[in-house]
């Protein structure tokens, strides 16, 4: 994922580009809101960017802040194609995503289990989804993934694995699925793409043997350097090596005692 921004839902500002930095989203004295360090006005939130990942934070006192229609008071965890509420705006992060391409070797019969959706809003957040097969999105019965909403497409889009990403192919909907925030109608998705139906339906996707990329969303950590995983050992094995010479530094200085307390008495 790349190219990070901001985008106005009630497009009331163009769209705005997320670096790597902390972004202050203020209400100006005009009344509308902004995003900018230079901009004057009650500070609503941040968001920051950095190489661990990319995250809000509401001041203290702040309410009415929420996250893909859930509140937060202090600090969240965000990703590429989450939605932010504050002060009565709609705020929606986007970013790219791979267009489609063409199979250039044959799909194997049996697509790896591991490769899954996993529901992070409504009625299939908390359950994962294996893309064993290809899987219908719609209000049609036979739909694996089923969206009980009289707008919403019998057959909305289907999914099926390619090799360790999975192919989105629109299947004829009036507005088709929302991609990293982006609205798309075909996508091959990464590991860590979020995949949304309509504003409740929401999933990411995970391949387990391969990460996501940061700074947009899944919460890497900084890795543990060397020093701090080998230079344990290392102690432990120089303490280690030392016994035998500290034991024989003992049993020459008890010998040594041993001739003074002889030879003196004598």
């Amino acid at each position: 994922m790349e190219q990070l921004r901001l985008h106005f839902s009630n497009r009331a500002q163009p769209d705005r580009p997320l670096s790597m930095g902390v972004h202050r989203i203020v209400r100006e004295a005009s009344g509308h809101v902004g995003v900018g360090d230079h901009l004057q006005g009650a500070l609503l939130v941040r968001i920051c960017v950095d190489r661990r990942g990319l995250w809000l934070q509401v001041p203290t006192g702040m309410r009415g802040v929420h996250v893909n229609g859930r509140p937060v008071q202090q600090m969240a965890l965000l990703r590429a194609g989450d939605t932010i509420y504050v002060d009565s705006v709609e705020l929606l992060l986007q970013a790219s995503h791979l267009p489609p391409e063409p199979a250039s070797e044959p799909m194997p019969a049996a697509p790896d289990p591991r490769i899954i959706l996993r529901g992070v809003g409504g009625k299939y957040h908390g359950r994962s989804i294996p893309l064993l097969r290809q899987v219908l999105v719609g209000r049609a019965r036979e739909a694996a993934i089923r969206v009980d909403d009289p707008v919403f497409a019998e057959r909305h889009a289907h999914l099926e694995v390619q090799g360790d990403r999975v192919l989105l192919r629109d299947l004829g909907s009036a507005d088709g699925s929302l991609v990293n925030g982006v609205a798309t109608r075909e996508a091959l998705l990464v590991a860590g793409d979020q995949l949304v139906f309509d504003p409740q339906h929401r999933f990411v996707v995970e391949v387990p043997w391969t990460r996501a990329d940061a700074p947009l969303g899944e919460t890497e950590r900084e890795p543990i350097g060397p020093a701090e995983t080998e230079a344990p050992p290392l102690r432990r094995a120089g303490t280690v090596r030392r016994w035998p010479w500290l034991l024989l530094a003992a049993l020459l200085l008890a010998a040594a005692l041993s001739a003074l307390l002889l030879f003196g008495s004598g």
